[in-house]
């Protein structure tokens, strides 16, 4: 072979010196969007602000916002917030089987009209908003409320061709909704305090007011023994550091535009 072939060389030294350096790989970017198709699921999205004759609803912006701390707070070595996480996986759990249940039910309602094909409603502009949460578990609402969203429109389609009265149909769509707002309330009774498991060991006035406020701790939480499935990585801080610490709530998502409600149907 041609010593002087560009191909070959007796210098690999060389060849590794003349290759251009390796870029380094960029972040990871994505983007999640959530799709609603029905009023009744929109309203489930910001929940209602409580007035004299009616109190709040939490939708999913705030038990998203509100898991934001929660999540923190597990991150700070607070015990609370691992059994509050407890909580909300649970809910999660029974929230899917109701509605997975619900939907079962109905689509084997909807195959009742036999050689008649039924296709489920669906909004012809739909509503859709970015989802930029922090924590798993907040997608996880969302996407309960997807689902309870394709449940609304299966329960619609069944009043419209007559398998559901009104009465009916509008039990099918309340039954999932008290359970939705069940699960978006739950992180709601948690209090940050800035306490972590060794405040908690040493029975400082801080872990007295939190086993005042948010209960008794299970003694399996405290040791770590019993956790959610997902929990954040936990940061050590030095003895004491603790109730220096603070966290302040913020927006989960950005402010939706309301969708085109012109051919919204409704039981």
């Amino acid at each position: 072979m041609n010593a002087e072939d560009p191909i070959y060389s007796l210098n690999p030294q060389n060849d590794s010196q003349a290759l251009p350096a390796p870029e380094a790989v960029g972040p990871l970017r994505g983007q999640i969007w959530l799709t609603i198709q029905t009023r009744q699921a929109q309203q489930l999205v910001r929940g209602r602000s409580g007035t004299p004759d009616k109190p709040p609803i939490i939708g999913l912006v705030g038990f998203a916002d509100r898991l934001r701390v929660i999540w923190q707070a597990a991150r700070n070595d607070d015990p609370y917030a691992d059994w509050w996480l407890i909580k909300v996986h649970e809910g999660i759990e029974a929230t899917g089987m109701l509605i997975q249940q619900r939907q079962q039910a109905l689509a084997s309602l909807l195959q009742k009209m036999e050689s008649i094909e039924v296709t489920t409603a669906a909004s012809q502009h739909p509503f859709r908003m970015p989802l930029q949460f922090a924590n798993p578990y907040a997608y996880q609402g969302a996407k309960h409320l997807s689902a309870y969203d394709t449940l609304v429109c299966m329960a619609l389609t069944a009043h419209h061709i007559g398998l559901l009265d009104r009465a009916a149909c509008q039990g099918e769509l309340n039954v999932c909704a008290r359970k939705i707002r069940s699960l978006f309330v739950i992180p709601q009774s948690y209090r940050f305090l800035g306490v972590d498991r060794p405040l908690i060991h040493r029975g400082t006035a801080e872990s007295e007011r939190a086993g005042h406020l948010m209960g008794e701790l299970p003694a399996d939480v405290l040791s770590g023994e019993r956790q959610a499935p997902l929990v954040p990585r936990k940061v050590r801080f030095p003895n004491g550091f603790a109730g220096n610490r603070s966290l302040h709530s913020k927006p989960s998502v950005s402010n939706p535009h309301p969708p085109d409600r012109e051919n919204e149907t409704s039981p």
